[in-house]
């Protein structure tokens, strides 16, 4: 449990920087890039890909990468 907090809050920190790139490795094998206009609502991430509004539960993610922009 304290992992799981650790990673959200880590996550939402860096969601409020725009100049970051994130990339989030998902459970299913899937890896999606999020967008700039991006954010944390409660325990999902929201946001914007080419095929609309993605909205993620935490609990799908695997890890996340994060890229200096």
């Amino acid at each position: 449990m304290q992992t799981n907090n650790k990673f959200k809050e880590t996550l939402e920190r860096y969601i409020g920087y725009r100049g970051i790139d994130i990339v989030l490795h998902l459970k299913n094998g899937n890896i999606v890039e999020l967008d700039k206009n991006r954010k944390l609502e409660g325990e999902f991430v929201v946001g914007n890909l080419e095929q609309g509004q993605v909205k993620i539960n935490l609990q799908e993610i695997s890890k996340a990468d994060f890229f200096a922009a």
